[in-house]
């Protein structure tokens, strides 16, 4: 390839972005013209990919974490030859084109996340490097080899800002993930101007503390971009990190090196001048030469090949190691067991005394764990709180990938990005744990999830002021509500062992919704059930617990989690003073909502407005369920630092304030 032809290329990158933001009149044109060259060589000489298939599973994963550079990567995949047409660029930005402002996780063929929130791509990159070096260890043979890929990507200033890169850049450097190549477009221009406003680190000397390789390079030099990655790829144990020094808006003759090439339209003159300064000879927008046409239809080609070749490579590795190439294939295609979730679960015996819904999770993860190969997880140092220890597999740290219990450390912002990371990657159905008070930190991720329709579980413990002494710091009051508020997310408070092991299941067999899973530090009752209350309906989002005596219910009492119980004993001492009450159990909103109407009446008849809500936490949301004249009974304000069973006694959650609740309605 000549070098004339190669500039050409670069160029057509640059322009592609340019006209794009500008017909958009709206975009980030600064970054693209800045790191084509850099982005040029990464695609065009390292990426293993096929555009013909962009799921294959032993391509590179690319992450553009700078995602305000969207047109970078739309331009790379259409010239490339993924489906991503030169209308869809001139739709850049328009209702519904697949090149939205910020790229976007299945919207748009091969885009491997959804970025835009600084920060997440880096953090999702060291998920899926995790997964590579997790399968990886488990399945590869010395001469038969299934999966090793690399984890490229783009991050920017604004991103290296962000706190969850810093978590995630620490967690691996400490893991040793040498399969990471990011490059760093050092422009030193953010929106508010120069970075010397408010960033000062000294980058390099940063990550070199984090464990990572680093170079420092002159980012439009495409020889010192080749050999910088050449020398990233070759470093086994460390992740690598690769400092280009780029002008934002690389060739406008106004804005290069300033912010005013960073978020907006360069203007139909600068535009021309810019094209100039280039040497560009093409007076059409969107125009692709032929030569730049003919470089990229190889890849087309190339991609095939590469695929074509593992695939022979997986008919090799089945013939000779059948046993171990058909528990890769249950991780790839997540294959339940022939005798399916249900006989897995445990089966809890009723009790009165019962135990904390964190403690059953364990032993239901447990129970899972040893069936579910793909099954991996961990905890933001809470193993032992949140009881997300598979007891049966060791750790995964660097000196064995293989172990599937996950240590994060106190990292909740990257755990859960790193979640995203194996989710998107695939071969793994994560986990992660931590206080339901620290959701705080986990939310910017849980809403990337479900914007992107994949379907990481979080266990979330210690869910209520049931915590006791620890005090309003840790008592979560407002969290569930924050949950139930982002929209594709399943939000599960059991209400007794067995509802967690249904809850379980769901959050197993989920696959579009991420999962949050809502469990008690303190014991709670563990109920009967028949063949009318069984806790598979946990799948339906609620359900009636213990029936009304006569044919119609005189009050509904609704509740979730530690609080069912109140109701069950509340409807007891009702039944003694001739009121007729039902109680449901309403694990999940979201679930619920699913349900055909005639569900949803057999559980909540319209013409019982008597209905009362028991939940130890913020009532924002129940008047739906409970309707005008209902009372919810919650906490509305922070908890105190004292023995939970005081708690709950001062703030209302008791037998008793249901049982007055009820007579005032009824």
């Amino acid at each position: 390839m000549s070098k004339n032809v190669e500039q050409l290329c670069v160029d057509t990158i640059r322009t592609l972005s340019i006209d794009a933001v500008q017909k958009a009149n709206s975009g980030h044109p600064g970054m693209p013209m800045g790191m084509a060259d850099a982005a040029f060589v990464l695609w065009s000489k390292f990426l293993k990919h096929n555009p013909n298939n962009p799921e294959w599973f032993n391509r590179d994963r690319f992450v553009l974490s700078a995602g305000h550079g969207s047109m970078l990567i739309y331009s790379l995949l259409h010239l490339h030859g993924y489906d991503v047409s030169l209308d869809e660029l001139k739709n850049f930005r328009q209702l519904g084109s697949i090149t939205p402002g910020h790229p976007e996780y299945g919207l748009t063929p091969g885009v491997e996340t959804t970025t835009g929130p600084l920060g997440q791509g880096f953090a999702t990159g060291v998920g899926m490097a995790i997964a590579e070096a997790h399968l990886a260890e488990r399945f590869n043979q010395p001469e038969h080899i299934l999966v090793d890929h690399f984890v490229y990507g783009i991050v920017s200033d604004g991103d290296l800002m962000e706190g969850v890169s810093h978590e995630a850049a620490s967690l691996a450097g400490h893991l040793k993930l040498g399969k990471i190549v990011y490059l760093y477009d050092d422009n030193s221009i953010t929106i508010d101007g120069g970075t010397d406003r408010s960033f000062s680190d000294n980058t390099l000397k940063r990550f070199k503390s984090y464990g990572w390789h680093v170079q420092e390079i002159d980012g439009h030099n495409r020889d010192a971009v080749e050999s910088a990655i050449q020398e990233g790829k070759r470093i086994k144990d460390q992740p690598s990190i690769i400092a280009c020094k780029t002008k934002i808006g690389y060739g406008s003759p106004s804005k290069e090196g300033t912010s005013g090439s960073h978020g907006a339209p360069l203007g139909e003159e600068e535009i021309k001048a810019t094209k100039e300064a280039y040497g560009w000879n093409y007076d059409e927008p969107f125009t692709v030469p032929q030569e730049v046409k003919d470089h990229y239809s190889q890849f087309t080609r190339f991609g095939n090949e590469w695929e074509q070749e593992w695939k022979q490579a997986q008919e090799v590795y089945q013939s000779v190691h059948p046993e171990a190439f058909e528990e890769f294939s249950q991780c790839l295609n997540f294959t339940m067991p022939e005798e399916g979730l249900e006989a897995i679960l445990p089966v809890f015996e009723e009790d009165a005394k019962g135990v904390a819904t964190r403690k059953s999770s364990g032993k239901v993860l447990n129970a899972l764990g040893t069936k579910l190969p793909f099954l991996v997880g961990g905890s933001a140092d809470l193993h032992a709180s949140n009881n997300t220890l598979m007891t049966d597999f060791a750790q995964f740290e660097a000196q064995n990938y293989a172990g599937r219990n996950l240590y994060y450390g106190i990292r909740e912002h990257a755990m859960v990005a790193a979640l995203n990371g194996m989710v998107l990657h695939g071969g793994i159905k994560p986990y992660g744990g931590t206080f339901l008070v620290f959701s705080d930190y986990c939310k910017p991720s849980i809403r990337i999830a479900a914007l992107s329709h994949i379907a990481p579980v979080m266990v979330f413990t210690h869910d209520s002021i049931g915590l006791g002494e620890d005090g309003p710091t840790h008592q979560p009051i407002e969290h569930l509500a924050a949950l139930r508020a982002i929209p594709n997310s399943i939000v599960l408070r059991p209400a007794d062992a067995n509802e967690v092991a249904y809850a379980w299941k769901v959050a197993i067999e989920t696959k579009n919704s991420p999962v949050s899973l809502i469990l008690t530090r303190q014991n709670i009752p563990t109920f009967a059930r028949n063949e009318d209350n069984p806790a598979s309906l946990v799948e339906k989002g609620a359900y009636i617990l213990s029936k009304e005596s006569g044919e119609s219910p005189d009050v509904i009492l609704i509740g979730t989690g530690s609080e069912v119980h109140l109701c069950m004993d509340a409807q007891a001492q009702l039944k003694e003073q001739n009121i007729d009450a039902r109680v449901v159990s309403m694990p999940s909103w979201e679930l619920f909502e699913k349900q055909d109407k005639e569900y949803k009446e057999s559980v909540f008849p319209k013409d019982v407005t008597a209905r009362i809500s028991v939940e130890a936490g913020s009532t924002m949301g129940w008047q739906k369920w409970i309707g005008d004249n209902g009372i919810a009974i919650g906490i509305d304000h922070f908890g105190g630092s004292a023995p939970y069973q005081e708690l709950m006694n001062e703030f209302g959650f008791t037998v008793e304030n249901v049982v007055e609740s009820a007579k005032k309605l009824v």
